[in-house]
């Protein structure tokens, strides 16, 4: 079996049951995990020296992306500064109990007080909303590789490696016209094993993208998930409230191979 080009060193805890999901283990049976690394001098690059008043990319989204868990739960600012306005705060945990995902988009050391500050992507409505945070808001960077790709004219989902080879792809059903799957460029935040209905499947992924309105067939409602489905025959096509639906046998082998903080691109 292919996998993402992840680097592997630690695993993260098993959740808890909510609900009709029990939250599984935040890496997949095969290993394919994402590493963790304490930061070199504050910042995200290992033995890299980061200059007053730079910054440079920790994640591109493609080849190699970087998430880390909330420190803190401090306020994120519209720019690295302290007297910036909020656009949202850390938490610690997703709406089914896991710990909360964070991309590292990018890193800074401001001129004036060589303060290290981190760009990240935020699970919250509106979608696409990012902010920044002093680096000691976030934990110990990981690291992942290779991206996801939802493709809504084309009922096709695909899996690409850090090299960008294609190592996974299967027809999937997406939102109906009245509740659309949303694009975007979103993660994978939580791996669950679906429990209680056959609904979900035998698994399922939630990612950082959320419903426009507030509804999906998620538990809850809002989270765009990506799971399985026990109406086959309505796949590929747009059944969903907004979920990415597939069958049970490509859920199983995506959830196996695809990493927490993987990046998922839904076009």
């Amino acid at each position: 079996m292919w996998r993402l080009d992840i680097h592997v060193t630690r695993l993260l805890p098993v959740g808890l049951a909510i609900g009709a999901l029990a939250l599984g283990p935040g890496v997949d049976a095969a290993g394919a995990s994402s590493a963790s690394r304490p930061p070199t001098s504050q910042t995200g690059l290992e033995g890299v020296a980061l200059a007053a008043g730079s910054t440079i990319s920790l994640s591109n989204g493609r080849t190699i992306s970087r998430w880390a868990h909330a420190n803190t739960a401090t306020v994120v600012r519209r720019s690295a500064s302290e007297r910036a306005p909020a656009v949202g705060r850390l938490h610690f945990l997703t709406e089914d109990g896991q710990a909360e995902v964070y991309m590292a988009l990018r890193e800074t050391r401001v001129a004036q007080t060589g303060a290290v500050w981190i760009d990240v992507s935020l699970p919250q409505r509106p979608n696409g909303v990012t902010g920044w945070v002093p680096a000691s808001a976030l934990g110990p960077l990981h690291v992942v590789g290779g991206r996801l790709v939802v493709s809504r004219s084309r009922l096709r989902a695909t899996l690409y490696n850090q090299a960008g080879n294609v190592v996974w792809s299967a027809r999937v059903g997406i939102g109906r016209p009245s509740l659309p799957t949303p694009a975007g460029h979103f993660y994978v935040r939580e791996k669950l094993r679906a429990i209680g209905s056959p609904v979900y499947g035998p698994y399922a992924i939630a990612t950082s993208a959320y419903a426009s309105p507030k509804l999906s067939e998620w538990p809850g409602g809002g989270i765009i998930g990506i799971h399985g489905t026990n109406q086959p025959q309505l796949i590929p096509g747009d059944p969903s409230h907004g979920c990415v639906r597939m069958r049970n046998g490509d859920i199983t082998r995506l959830w196996h191979m695809i990493a927490i903080g993987t990046p998922v691109d839904i076009t």
